[in-house]
């Protein structure tokens, strides 16, 4: 019975790897049989195969030990590693009985610090998963923030400017036509609406995150990478380079955003770099985009965290995609470099409403 168990146990880590298979329940099956049979041994007098076969056993159950207490839910997670782990502690019953009863309980309780250390590793990651996908989320939502102050000050800007124009046509001295006036009207209404609409939407995201920033604060882009450099760490140069006059031929978006990779780079200089003593951004057009380049020289010196990609950057690389750029991060000879690719003028991607052959006819240029 004791290779049925092993097999058992072998199978059930197989499973575990399963896609959307529960991560609770292969442990759970796992452990319930393989107890079952250390209880039947001493009940029925097994003897003779707990040796060959206990050594394959134990090291599925440890790993699905592991597993459950890294990947299932609080309350499972408990009971299915709490079974693999107990068939682990108990599996000495197997070849001690019937010897003296302190020295099997003493064993089975030093055999124990396995499934101990099994599930104390499984905790210890799951722990590590747990902050990872919070600081992700929190980059996220800080860079759904960040893009709420994109709303106020570049959407609510275009609106303005229509609003405006739709108030000058109606105060033209020639009498206009009553459609056209009726249209202008309506244009200038649903302007105020819309500008009104944003205004509420920008505040309760705001409202949302005392912490985070003020989306009716002006937004800093290439003008303002001078002032940045200038008030950085004093014991860092930094080194700035900007193609003369690029601020006037860049979008606001891709300028704000020229700026924020910039400022996340540097961040992550301090953070993670501290032995460098020399930064250099790079600013300049590359066609129809520009390129914006930071390099450090600290040596090689970021820490894992950011080898493996700051939570920061995972908001940004969002953000530079969005405008249908690209955005990588990695180390160079000597120290660590940040660069983004940024379209001057993000292309205007239309969304698509209505039914499917309106859709399908506007595709064609043809009335729906």
């Amino acid at each position: 019975m004791d290779q049925v168990a092993a097999f058992v146990a072998l199978a059930m880590v197989i499973v575990a790897f399963v896609p959307r298979v529960p991560p609770a329940w292969p442990a759970a099956v796992a452990g319930a049989i393989s107890i079952a049979v250390t209880v039947a041994h001493p009940l029925a007098g097994w003897r003779g195969d707990t040796v060959p076969w206990g050594p394959a056993e134990v090291s599925p159950l440890l790993v699905l030990t592991f597993m459950a207490a890294r990947r299932a839910p609080a309350p499972r997670a408990v009971t299915s590693a709490g079974l693999a782990g107990s068939a682990v502690a108990l599996m000495l019953v197997r070849a001690l009985w019937p010897g003296d009863l302190t020295f099997t309980v003493v064993a089975c309780a030093s055999w124990s610090l396995l499934a101990v250390a099994a599930a104390g590793a499984g905790l210890y990651v799951r722990v590590l998963d747990n902050g990872r996908r919070r600081a992700v989320a929190e980059a996220r939502r800080t860079q759904r923030l960040v893009l709420a102050r994109d709303l106020h000050d570049f959407v609510a800007h275009d609106v303005s400017g229509i609003l405006v124009q739709a108030q000058a046509a109606r105060l033209v001295p020639e009498p206009l036509p009553p459609q056209v006036a009726d249209a202008l009207r309506r244009i200038e209404e649903a302007g105020q609406r819309a500008l009104a609409a944003m205004d509420r939407t920008v505040q309760m995201l705001h409202e949302a995150d005392e912490t985070g920033p003020d989306p009716t604060e002006p937004l800093p882009g290439v003008d303002g990478l001078a002032r940045l450099a200038g008030g950085y760490s004093p014991s860092v140069r930094v080194d700035l380079s900007v193609d003369p006059g690029l601020e006037r031929r860049l979008s606001q978006e891709t300028s704000a955003t020229v700026y924020r990779v910039a400022t996340e780079a540097l961040t992550n200089v301090r953070r993670h770099a501290p032995a460098a003593t020399s930064v250099a951004i790079t600013v300049t057009r590359v066609g129809e985009s520009v390129r914006v380049r930071v390099d450090d020289d600290g040596g090689g010196g970021h820490s894992q965290a950011a080898r493996r990609g700051g939570f920061g950057l995972v908001g940004l690389t969002e953000r530079v995609e969005v405008l249908g750029g690209s955005l990588s991060a990695g180390p160079e000879p000597g120290g660590w470099r940040v660069e983004a690719l940024v379209p001057a003028h993000p292309p205007w991607r239309p969304r698509h409403t209505g039914t499917r052959a309106s859709r399908q006819a506007a595709g064609r240029g043809e009335p729906a």
